[in-house]
């Protein structure tokens, strides 16, 4: 295990700030202390400039309106552009802003999606409050390597889901850079690959919308301490926003801290025809997930880790992005950026071979352990530690036309992107014991034969699309959308794999195996829908989209039943799997009153995806990714709100049946319905893992008075299966096909949950705020799977691996929290 030193705390008082910094200091937090006192700068030097100036004689370009916190005109798009009405798009849209995200004191993107959106729900599979599974109608957008992502992410016309495995990463976002975010349903192809079933789009801040200076802190439980600052301005035709986090806790459980440093910086330019802005977006975070752990654990002592994950993410993104008006009725949007993310990753595992039955020699645990054989077989603990480097680069361009068609209103938007990206990923494997509770650490079994370099791989993706979408309004009742779009995928793979299985020893264990391949997909994906809108307020919609994703680069170089790997462990040349194809039906209708006295929408929807890929688990920490049929989420949102006078309040209710359509075999050894080897057979109508049927919200928000506003958001997760139990039919206390007894219930139940806040206004400068989450303290898990526990429940290891327990291993929601903070405006 790695050792590390961390830069002094920083706290929070009125109108002060307090650091101590060791001699000890990191390099990095030196690094971000400089980007600090450049923000520091900014605050100083800028705001003085700009207020030199008259903000009101600079022009408005009408193109530059999706950076304002505005929910009536919709990106249809993935570039900016004019968008369209809400009662013209067909489809399910909610939209949230920055000033609703401060509001709730929400945590990042991911955290603010949980509490608001309907058809949202999160599974902290890390169990690290950054790095959330955000499911959509039964699709996920997760950090995550070996999760199935359907939702695409785009941030100022970037898709941000990473090249290698196509994961989200919310720590890379920072939340107070979000001016607004809209999350759109279904299968729509103009947003590309991952757009299975919905689109994320996030919108930056700008100088020219959010001028003036703002200074945030706040602490509280887990040790947290957290620091916010932002500035913006306009100087003439010029505007600029900066801001700038630092978060930090110790975290709940035994080995849980989080640490990130965040910036975001936008100079722009713009007069009444013209907008181009240039950002860079930075962040630097280390962040311990404690992980799913065995609920006797639990039950023993709620913060106990089972083996800890350590990622480092280091993000430099650069993007410039221009809008031009040609005409009056023809405009040009068009972007370029540079992203290079580089993560560091420990994985904490209990060894999968240790002990395992051999069918070559015999090995000796008693005597000095001299052979790589020997070291993976004989000791209980293994770290995997990964590099993996993303570069990708690329560029769009868009032309949006609102001449009339035929003597009809029309707006017609023309694309095109290329995307091209170079991964490369290294994993070795350290082996040693394991430390006692509380944090089971690598005791590091100090030998050259150990922490070899078990994969070495590169890979290439080049991404080319172009892409269609038209709306035509026959009359101010009826407007018919047609899109469609082609996309070009080309991967390529070349590296080494080393066969690391001592059950091999004699029959390739140690040796490399050539990992290449060069694969190609191809596809149009149309779509077709229609709103109805007898007044302005009242819309009734329908729509048919198809959209798609290919296999990744970790997804292709993991395919072989015969070779399984962890998450990733080992990748070798497999067959190509086949992309996956989502098509979309969705009817619904919605009316949006101008007064918002009284708001409410409804929708019914079905998605069918063929050829979906799932990673198919044949070991506690390996497997593969396959092909598994149809699989189909189905089910309807409905939402009501209002904002009588000085009280805000939204409820929603939403149902996803998200079921397996295919029969296919999958191992799954801590099931009781496993055969003698381990497997379990999934048939159509067994529900996928971890999609809740029902998950409902509501969200309250009154102003007392002209200085203090509450609120409050109301959460309820129904139960689910776990992972592992694929085939719904595990049942508790039975043996299975291998007699082994089996503990678990592969069940994961349903909790509700109760968050407050409140905000106090001292002065039209600062305020006063402070959050409660989980305010009944309830005990709940988001995530987890079927699993053996190597483990005694208060943490000591079983040394014989017949004496493993079968049973639910979960993710521990957090208890009660408290934080309170100040914030300055000025």
């Amino acid at each position: 295990m790695r050792s590390a030193t961390y830069p002094g705390h920083i706290s929070c008082g009125a109108f002060s700030l307090a650091a101590v910094v060791p001699a000890s200091i990191t390099p990095r937090a030196w690094r971000m202390l400089r980007a600090l006192g450049f923000f520091w700068a900014a605050i100083a030097v800028l705001p003085a400039v700009a207020w030199a100036d008259d903000p009101e004689t600079v022009p408005t370009n009408a193109a530059a309106a999706r950076e304002a916190p505005q929910v009536v005109v919709i990106g249809t798009a993935p570039l900016p552009g004019l968008g369209l009405p809400l009662n013209q798009v067909p489809a399910n849209v909610q939209t949230g802003n920055s000033e609703d995200m401060q509001r709730q004191q929400t945590l990042d993107l991911g955290d603010y999606l949980n509490n608001n959106f309907s058809g949202v729900n999160a599974s902290e599979s890390a169990d690290n409050p950054y790095q959330m599974d955000i499911y959509y109608h039964g699709f996920t957008a997760s950090p995550l390597l070996g999760t199935p992502e359907g939702l695409s992410v785009y941030v100022d016309g970037v898709r941000v889901n990473e090249s290698f495995g196509d994961t989200v990463n919310w720590d890379l976002i920072p939340e107070s850079a979000i001016s607004t975010v809209t999350l759109m349903s279904g299968s729509n192809p103009v947003f590309g690959l991952n757009t299975l079933g919905g689109a994320l789009s996030v919108q930056t801040k700008s100088g020219h919308e959010n001028p003036g200076t703002e200074l945030e802190g706040y602490a509280g439980s887990f040790g947290r301490r957290a620091f916010e600052g932002e500035t913006g301005g306009e100087v003439g035709l010029f505007d600029y926003f900066f801001t700038a986090n630092y978060f930090d806790e110790t975290g709940w459980r035994n080995l849980s801290p989080t640490r990130v440093y965040q910036g975001f910086g936008k100079v722009g330019w713009q007069n009444d025809k013209t907008d181009v802005d240039l950002s860079y977006t930075y962040a630097d975070t280390d962040l311990y997930g404690d992980g799913a752990t065995p609920m006797s654990m639990l039950d023993y002592r709620r913060a106990s880790t089972y083996t800890p994950d350590i990622t480092d993410n280091h993000l430099n993104f650069v993007n410039l992005t221009g809008t031009q008006f040609l005409t009056d009725q023809l405009l040009f949007s068009g972007n370029a950026y540079y992203r290079h993310l580089v993560t560091d990753a420990i994985n904490g595992n209990v060894n999968d071979s240790y002990l395992e039955p051999l069918t070559g020699p015999t090995i000796d645990c008693s005597a000095p352990l001299a052979t790589r054989a020997a070291i993976a077989y004989c000791e209980p603990g293994q770290n995997a530690t990964t590099l993996t480097t993303q570069r990708s680069a690329g560029f769009g361009a868009q032309l949006t036309d609102t001449h009339d068609l035929f003597g009809r209103k029309n707006q017609a938007v023309l694309g095109v992107s290329y995307d091209d990206a170079r991964d490369g990923f290294a994993q070795a494997f350290q082996y040693g014991g394991v430390a006692p509770p509380p944090d089971h650490a690598l005791v590091y079994y100090d030998s050259p034969l150990n922490n070899e370099t078990v994969i070495a791989l590169s890979g290439t993706n080049r991404i080319f699309g172009l892409y269609l979408t038209d709306t035509l309004s026959p009359s101010d009742l009826l407007h018919l959308t047609t899109s469609v779009r082609y996309t070009s995928n080309t991967e390529a793979l070349d590296g080494y794999s080393i066969d690391t299985d001592p059950g091999d020893v004699g029959m390739g264990f140690d040796e490399p195996s050539a990992v290449t391949g060069d694969h190609t997909f191809s596809r149009v994906n149309p779509a077709f829908g229609f709103t109805v809108t007898p007044t302005n307020s009242l819309t009734f919609y329908a729509n048919y989209n198809e959209a798609s994703r290919a296999p990744t680069v970790i997804e292709l170089g993991c395919a072989n039943p015969a070779a399984p790997c962890g998450l990733p462990n080992d990748f070798a040349s497999d067959p190509d799997l086949k992309q996956v194809v989502a098509r979309t039906l969705e009817v619904g209708a919605r009316s949006t009153p101008a007064d918002q006295r009284l708001t409410w929408s409804a929708d019914v929807f079905r998605t069918a995806n063929s050829n979906d890929i799932q990673f198919i688990a044949s070991a506690v920490n390996a497997g593969y990714f396959d092909n598994v049929g149809s699989t189909r989420r189905q089910g309807f949102d409905v939402a009501v709100g209002g904002k009588p006078g000085a009280f805000t309040w939204r409820a929603a209710y939403s149902f996803v049946d998200a079921t397996f359509q295919s029969s296919f075999l999958v191992n799954a050894e801590s099931n009781s319905a496993a055969d003698a080897d381990g497997n379990i057979l999934v048939t159509p109508g067994d529900r996928i893992p971890l999609v809740p049927r029902s998950t409902a919200r509501l969200v309250l928000d009154y102003d007392v008075t002209k200085s203090l506003n509450v609120g409050a958001n109301i959460i309820y997760i129904s139960g689910s299966y776990l992972h592992g139990d694929e085939n719904n039919a595990n049942q508790g206390g039975r043996t299975n096909g291998e007699g082994e007894f089996i503990e678990g219930s592969g069940w994961l139940s349903g909790y509700t949950l109760v968050n407050l806040r409140g905000t106090y206004h001292i002065s039209t400068h600062a305020e006063i705020f402070a959050r409660i989450v989980n305010v009944l303290n309830v005990n709940y898990a988001t995530g987890g799977f079927l699993t053996s526990n190597a483990f005694n429940p208060n943490g000591t290891l079983r040394t014989n691996p017949n004496d493993w327990t079968n049973e639910n291993a979960v993710s521990p929601g957090a208890p009660r929290g408290i934080w309170a903070g100040l914030r300055i405006r000025f």
